[in-house]
């Protein structure tokens, strides 16, 4: 005997029109955001990396909320066709999270400098979880019809299907913890860096805890509920999915177009060492072989125009080559070319 959260079908349908609802002014609230991120693409031919994944997160999620829905709010159903129609939303479903696991890995690529290990360990974490999603939640399945509407169950001694929430959730915690540290060494020389960073981390924390939350929503139900209401709060799981995965593209997109608007000075002190320091750095301040590279704690770590856009942050960096150098000597006497402020400035403009 145990307690059932969802005890019949007319509260399933409650939970579905909720997450319907939910999901609709989602959709309608971040069109003029949409129609930013269309608007910020040099080409139609030529759409940025975020933008490609926006556009399949927000319309993926539509199609897997229509199709799942239509099984549970139609009534014409018979067991036959209902045997050709259950798996397409199981289908959708995993399509729409490795979408979602991809903007995640993409992203704490690029938060951890794009480092080689790191994106090795992502690439396997990543098709390690996806063959364990595609098997939990594709294996022993049956159709369910209940008054001519037809959903997916899960039946037999071991229920296989409430497993997916648990690879989902392990793949979500490694890579928000693996980008969560990295952000946290950062040590940005610039107030906006810094608030770049925050966003970042807040993002991340956010997403974890209302996808977890939902996750875990849904294995109390498949433990809970007979199997004509186990899939109850899938609808709300892709809602909840499709919002907070398109939240961060769009927090990232909204503060590369404010950055746009400022110019943002990040200043880096480093004190020269000998004579051919100070050549060097004169000579050649933003060669590729230049001292940038020496500065653990400067975010940037490129020259010239720096792309981070590929999903990272969508903001393009350009430095231009002001250099203010204090040099002092063995003697202890100090000498300073270009700007009087003893500093060497990289003007950042975000472009």
């Amino acid at each position: 005997m145990y307690l059932s959260v969802v005890d019949n079908e007319a509260t399933e349908k409650y939970l579905r029109i909720a997450s319907i609802s939910i999901a609709l002014y989602d959709y309608i609230i971040t069109l003029p955001a949409e129609w930013r991120f269309y608007r910020s693409q040099s080409s139609i031919f030529r759409l940025r990396l975020a933008c490609v994944l926006f556009i399949l997160i927000r319309y993926g999620s539509v199609v897997v909320m229509i199709l799942s829905n239509y099984g549970v709010f139609s009534t014409s159903f018979t067991q036959e066709t209902c045997q050709h129609y259950y798996m397409v939303a199981p289908i959708f479903k995993v399509i729409q999270t490795m979408i979602s696991q991809v903007i995640l890995g993409v992203r704490t690529f690029n938060i951890a400098r794009r480092d080689r290990r790191i994106g090795i360990a992502l690439v396997l974490l990543y098709f390690v979880s996806v063959s364990l999603e595609w098997f939990t939640n594709m294996f022993d399945r049956t159709p369910v019809v209940v008054n001519g509407n037809c959903t997916p169950g899960n039946v037999g001694k071991t229920l296989t299907a409430w497993f997916y929430y648990i690879a989902v959730m392990l793949y979500d915690l490694v890579v928000l913890t693996i980008s969560t540290v990295y952000l946290l060494r950062y040590n940005p020389l610039s107030s906006r860096l810094e608030r770049l960073v925050r966003v970042l981390i807040y993002d991340g924390i956010g997403y974890f805890v209302v996808l977890t939350g939902s996750n875990i929503f849904n294995i109390i139900l498949y433990h809970t509920s007979d199997i004509e209401t186990q899939a109850a709060g899938a609808s709300m799981g892709f809602a909840v999915t499709w919002i907070m995965s398109q939240r961060i593209l769009i927090h990232l997109r909204e503060l590369s177009e404010a950055e746009t608007l400022r110019l943002d000075n990040v200043v880096v002190v480093r004190s020269a060492q000998n004579a051919r320091d100070v050549a060097s750095t004169l000579r050649s301040p933003l060669d590729s072989k230049s001292h940038i590279n020496n500065y653990p704690d400067f975010p940037l770590a490129s020259s010239g125009i720096v792309h981070t856009d590929d999903m990272e942050l969508d903001i393009c960096v350009c430095i231009e080559p002001s250099v203010t150098l204090d040099h002092t000597n063995e003697r202890g006497l100090s000498s300073s070319w270009g700007e009087p402020d003893g500093k060497m400035n990289l003007g950042a403009v975000h472009c």
